[in-house]
């Protein structure tokens, strides 16, 4: 969808006869082209690799080693092994191996037969690091991460359409706004020039030439004035508005859709309740799980380290290339390890308990934040939403009233202060319905925002 609104974009630029850019084909680019959007999508990489740098602890380990002493024309040794070594996601390792020696000088426990020695078992840790370990403690936050920086993602992309729509409904605002004031200006335009033919024709008196010329100078002002604003609004779109990683500028003709075109889904029809999905809370969410699980880990390392070892020795023989297998030939082990204080190990968890409370209470403000400005949004929608069928009617009454008062001023019976008055009201009552279409555009946009439902719309 996004690939065809970029392509009618660049179609549209491209026909010298339209000039509308649309809100749609105004996103279409962003999310496309936009260097913070790809931004974005560099988050989810970055998720790939943390996944597989977690993967890499369950990676198998093949290790070799050879040694070997000469001297006096003497082999006194040589000795070579090698092992591969099977992680699991417990703390459980299979390992297997291959040993060969030979020589005048070797330490009798080390002497194998010209054919060597075949051992496989397993390394198990018996307490700290059975079930919670730095493997399966890694994996965990691995996945986390990814929803993690999904959520980022989302915040990413969120914050740039918040902007670029905020950027384009003050555009949009700046651009009615001059269509408007021109019309002021024409209209004032219009009032000095009918004033001076009557002063001429010894109608009207010089004081009312002044008035008009005055009312018609106050109308260019504002127009310039509202100009200066309109520049800075094209200048905002066009930090949007990328191709092929070159910023686009745009024609001085384009101009946005009409402020009356709904931008947004129509506000009653949209969710009131959706915080559970929102990536400001999942992002603070993700990062609260991501210390519960470290946390496991470090009250794990409360426990003894005790490591059990058991190799059954393959022994092969002239006779056949299968190793014999013996329950008398074996090797085994155990280390056991412990701090007598624990000092380090209880600090951390502290350390972690005190973190896990400030996330908790960092999620419960952000929840009530946003469902404070959710139900604030909410009720303005409500109030300009009545506001605009007043203006609207307001409007319809303003120009009734000018028209009236055009008429009685063309058979002498005004005067271009009542004028002036009329043409005020109606044209401060334009200027005003322009702007609170655009608040009610902004609120709702501010709701979309807050609601997450901005980057879907």
């Amino acid at each position: 969808l996004w690939i065809i609104l970029a392509m009618n974009f660049h179609a549209v630029c491209a026909q010298s006869d339209s000039t509308i850019l649309s809100y749609k084909e105004y996103l279409g680019n962003i999310l496309l082209h936009h260097p913070i959007a790809k931004q974005a999508d560099l988050k989810m990489k970055l998720a790939t690799a943390e996944m597989l740098g977690a993967k890499g602890y369950l990676d198998p380990k093949i290790s070799a080693a050879w040694q070997q002493k000469s001297f006096d024309d003497k082999l006194y040794y040589r000795q070579y092994q090698t092992k591969l070594q099977l992680p699991t996601r417990l703390g459980i390792d299979v390992v297997g191996g291959y040993e060969n020696t030979e020589g005048l000088l070797l330490n009798p426990e080390n002497t194998t037969d010209d054919f060597g020695l075949w051992h496989l078992g397993v390394e198990v840790n018996i307490l700290q690091g059975l079930l919670v370990n730095e493997r399966s403690t890694a994996l965990d936050q691995a996945k986390v991460f990814q929803k993690l920086r999904q959520n980022e993602r989302q915040i990413i992309l969120n914050d740039l359409i918040y902007q670029a729509s905020t950027a384009y409904l003050l555009w949009q605002q700046y651009t009615y706004f001059q269509q408007v004031l021109t019309e002021n200006v024409s209209i004032a335009n219009t009032y000095f020039e009918s004033t001076r033919q009557s002063y001429l024709g010894g109608e009207k008196t010089a004081m009312d030439t002044l008035e008009a010329f005055i009312s018609y100078q106050d109308a260019s002002v504002l127009r310039q004035k509202n100009e200066t604003g309109l520049i800075k609004s094209r200048q905002m779109i066009e930090n949007y508005l990328w191709y092929d990683e070159v910023p686009i500028e745009l024609r001085t003709t384009t101009k946005p859709e009409n402020y009356e075109n709904r931008l947004f889904s129509n506000f009653e029809e949209l969710n009131n309740n959706t915080l559970g999905t929102h990536p400001i809370l999942l992002s603070s969410i993700n990062k609260l799980e991501n210390l519960e699980i470290a946390q496991k880990w470090k009250r794990e390392k409360l426990k003894p380290k005790l490591k059990l070892g058991y190799h059954p020795l393959l022994a092969t023989s002239p006779n056949s290339i299968v190793p014999n297998f013996s329950m008398n030939d074996y090797k085994w082990k155990f280390d056991f390890a412990m701090p007598l204080f624990l000092r380090s190990e209880r600090a951390n968890i502290q350390r972690g308990k005190v973190k896990i409370q400030e996330t908790k209470m960092d999620i419960q403000n952000k929840r009530n934040e946003l469902q404070n400005k959710i139900q604030g949004s909410w009720q303005q929608q409500l109030l300009l939403q009545e506001q605009l069928s007043i203006l609207n009617e307001n409007i319809e009454s303003y120009r009734r009233l000018l028209e009236g008062e055009q008429d009685k001023f063309t058979y002498g019976e005004s005067s271009v202060f009542m004028l002036n008055k009329r043409q005020e009201k109606y044209i401060g009552g334009q200027l005003k319905l322009i702007e609170t279409y655009t608040k009610q555009q902004m609120e709702l946009l501010n709701f979309l925002y807050f609601s997450n439902q901005l980057v879907e719309e």
